[in-house]
């Protein structure tokens, strides 16, 4: 790996935003590979769901922040906060959508609010659910 690669992996922002888009990919394999083998669309996006969210979970903890703690009183309110997170990303999503739809595309509704939840979740991520000093806040 050259000097560049390693200077631009050092950032924290560049490790999420592959982890990200890596994450996306595996979604979207899981949802052609699990209807390859019979599943329901709606079977095989709840599915790439629930694998995604669990994989990008250990990918962002471990890789992107750093964070190796995994001592039951630190990845059980980081586990919760996650999913609080994630289910306020959730109802955000459907909220944007509501309010767009039509005449905007659900397709452009939800790129919007995923880069919405992409900042922000970087920035919790960051300073509150990964964050490895005494001072964090779970």
């Amino acid at each position: 790996m050259t000097n560049w690669h390693k200077n631009w992996l050092a950032r924290s922002s560049h490790r999420y935003l592959i982890i990200g888009v890596s994450i996306y990919a595996l979604e979207l394999a899981v949802i052609l590979a699990a209807q390859s083998f019979g599943a329901s669309a709606v079977a095989a996006v709840g599915l790439s769901f629930w694998i995604g969210l669990s994989v990008s979970f250990l990918l962002q903890k471990l890789v992107t922040f750093g964070d190796k703690r995994l001592h039951r009183r630190i990845l059980l309110p980081q586990i919760l906060a996650f999913s609080a997170l994630v289910l306020f990303n959730f109802g955000f999503t459907i909220l944007i959508t509501r309010l767009v739809t039509p005449p905007v595309p659900a397709v452009i509704a939800r790129t919007v609010a995923l880069a919405a939840t992409t900042i922000w979740n970087f920035y919790l991520y960051k300073t509150r659910i990964f964050k490895t000093n005494e001072s964090a806040v779970y």
